[in-house]
């Protein structure tokens, strides 16, 4: 790394003489400093995921660095929230279960289909815009929302629970969407991708529960704080890396690139907004805020292994788009989140 692309980065950082604004040191060793550093990006963490996106696009060799590894990253983030949460508070969740199931039924069938009974008969199914539309409907939860809520400052345990449920039925929920569809692309490839994400999830998830228990059954604030904070760094670290096809066409074709971020924006916090609004009026308010994550973030990236090789372009620039609203919503949602009687029930 050269000295002026380490230069912009300390500048994102926001390091001066080794300190972050705070008077937080940040070039002395020791676990200690490290915990305290954590502590500080995790006050800020909704900041770090801004800095990341711009980095992404200020940064493109690096971004590009960052892609081959984007698989392990986000699997990596996936354990971090499973030993944050630990296995008996998700036990505790997955007896509740049974709502986080029509909740994914609904977001992963019904809402796809309602779509494709939209596009078909306008003549639509087989553009661009309509593939997109439907894949991010079909796909389960990123593996980041838990993250994101709980920047918002709600409980991230719904949004885990709701990710696990949504990747566990992924495999029958796309076989009528794929069928109704065969533009969306291959349903064998789908199937075994979706099956393989599955087993690589439980995998994960198993073996971060295995080590909280061996390690610290019980985090304290300080311990829980800090891990946030290395969490919301890695957050940061991944977009980076999900942003490198969005630099290269920003260059050739930067109309195509804002008229895709304008519909990331509008598809993932619009389906947030609605979700929220929805969730409310039935007084689920403890699981509005993490239900609602999730209905704009989508881990439609799964799909492209199955896709014609014609569309796949255009979607991995809309898959770097959709990375603005996806990370900018620890930022834009808290305070449509955040109003009264957002968590007045409890579900």
């Amino acid at each position: 790394m050269g000295s002026s692309e380490r230069n912009r980065i300390c500048f994102l950082l926001g390091i001066q003489n080794g300190c972050l604004p705070g008077g937080v040191v940040v070039e002395k060793g020791g676990v200690p400093c490290m915990l305290e550093l954590f502590a500080f990006v995790a006050r800020h963490g909704r900041y770090a995921l801004a800095g990341g996106l711009l980095a992404g696009f200020l940064l493109p060799d690096i971004a590009q660095n960052l892609r081959p590894f984007l698989p392990q990253m986000i699997l990596f983030l996936l354990f971090l929230t499973a030993f944050r949460i630990g296995a008996k508070a998700t036990l505790l969740g997955l007896r509740n279960s049974f709502v986080a199931l029509k909740v994914a039924l609904i977001f992963q069938l019904v809402l796809p289909l309602v779509a494709l009974a939209v596009f078909i008969p306008l003549g639509l199914s087989h553009t661009t815009f309509a593939i997109v539309i439907v894949l991010m409907l079909a796909a389960p939860s990123v593996t980041a929302t838990p993250n994101i809520t709980l920047l918002l400052g709600h409980d991230p345990e719904p949004a885990f629970r709701l990710l696990i449920v949504g990747t566990a039925i992924l495999p029958l929920t796309i076989i009528p969407i794929f069928w109704l569809s065969p533009a969306l692309g291959h349903l064998g490839d789908v199937f075994t991708v979706a099956v393989k994400l599955l087993m690589a999830i439980w995998c994960v998830v198993m073996f971060a529960f295995a080590l909280r228990r061996v390690t610290f059954r019980t985090l304290n604030t300080r311990q829980t704080e800090a891990l946030d904070g290395f969490t919301s760094l890695v957050l940061a670290t991944v977009v980076i890396g999900l942003m490198s096809a969005v630099g290269p066409a920003l260059q050739t074709a930067p109309l195509v690139v804002f008229q895709w971020v304008l519909v990331a924006v509008i598809a993932n916090m619009g389906a947030q907004i609605l979700a929220f609004l929805a969730f409310r009026k039935l007084g689920w308010g403890t699981v509005a805020v993490p239900f609602a994550v999730v209905a704009g973030n989508r881990n439609f990236a799964l799909f492209l292994i199955a896709l014609p090789a014609a569309t796949t372009d255009p979607l991995l620039i809309f898959l770097g788009c959709y990375q603005v609203p996806m990370y900018l919503t620890a930022l834009v949602m808290r305070r449509i989140f955040n109003t009264p009687n957002s968590a007045s029930h409890t579900h």
